[in-house]
């Protein structure tokens, strides 16, 4: 499906089968040099719909540059299969590392991994995940060159301008684009109109969430009459979704807290018990790439709540148990 939400503006709804994100949003903006943002995961039915789309745009590839909001799959996957040798692919530095460290025996997969196991997931679920995670399954097989953006930054593009905005908290190194004269924000998987986006632990010492917060208050100040997020529908009322966005983090921050109360646990343990709206009967029933999401959900929520000294994580085995102070 193409849509055009603005002047010289298009998103074209690219599917991802069997995931229950349903589809990317990939945006082009035409000019005299082209703007792709985002292209959907390195598989034949999302490269169908976005190569139709381009199509029916009319988009020359020889003159296209592409800005990736991030490095999941869903966003980057497809990026290597369309630029041309002229594109330039603009990226974010602290992800273009993470790149980098992949393609170095372990490297981002082991990192990964550990993080996984000190969280809780046993080594038969962790081998069990490897082999579903899209990230493994469907990134490119090999990267593009990146021109690397930062916050601040200013890309034009047909009539627009836009300014990077940094927002970590989803992923480390995360970019929004922002037009201050025409108020749009391309917001990625910052933030959605009607579901939430994963914030997930990276690592032991860093506190996702509270990038994340401390992003949407820092994208809450834009003035903007259109969102356009990575999935899902365009939508018009940015501070109003991030104040549900915080509310939603401090029920499932209580959520995780009164967990911890009644009895200590690890990530995995905890993530077990809290709310979702994943439909299934008992966490046993969730498939394993929603406990490892899950998990990695619970983890930042309690390293979070240990910056604060809600609770108190100890190493138990290698293995992080969290308890109430």
């Amino acid at each position: 499906m193409i849509e055009c939400v603005a002047a010289g503006l298009y998103r074209i709804e690219v599917p991802l089968p069997g995931n229950p994100l349903r589809s990317i949003n990939s945006y082009v903006i035409k000019g005299e040099r082209n703007l792709i943002v985002d292209t959907g995961m390195q598989r034949p039915e999302c490269e169908d719909a976005l190569r139709a789309g381009l199509n029916e745009l009319d988009v020359d590839l020889g003159r296209t540059d592409f800005f990736i909001t991030h490095l999941h799959a869903d966003h980057l996957g497809l990026v290597t299969a369309f630029a041309a040798k002229s594109s330039r692919v603009y990226f974010n530095q602290p992800e273009s590392e993470f790149i980098a460290g992949s393609r170095v025996k372990g490297g981002f997969m082991a990192f990964l991994a550990a993080q996984a196991l000190r969280s809780g997931i046993s080594e038969a679920q962790l081998e069990e995940a490897m082999r579903q995670h899209p990230g493994f399954k469907y990134s490119p097989p090999d990267y593009p060159k990146f021109t690397i953006v930062a916050d601040g930054d200013t890309l034009r593009a047909g009539d627009y301008e836009f300014r990077c905005v940094h927002t970590p908290g989803h992923t480390p190194g995360h970019l929004c684009l922002y037009d201050e004269k025409q108020k749009i924000l391309f917001s990625g998987d910052h933030v959605l109109g009607d579901i939430t986006p994963n914030i997930s632990a990276w690592a032991d010492d860093s506190d996702m969430l509270g990038m994340f917060l401390a992003s949407l208050d820092k994208v809450s100040g834009l003035d903007v009459r259109l969102v356009l997020p990575g999935h899902r529908s365009v939508f018009t009322d940015l501070r109003g979704r991030v104040e549900e966005i915080k509310q939603h983090h401090r029920a499932r921050l209580d959520d995780v807290l009164s967990i911890v109360r009644a009895r200590p646990g690890t990530a995995y343990e905890v993530a077990s018990q809290m709310k979702w709206d994943f439909v299934a009967d008992s966490w046993e029933q969730f498939p394993m790439m929603q406990k490892w999401f899950a998990t990695g959900e619970a983890a930042a929520h309690l390293i979070y709540l240990a910056g604060t000294g809600a609770v108190k994580k100890t190493e138990q085995g290698g293995v992080f148990v969290y308890s109430a102070e």
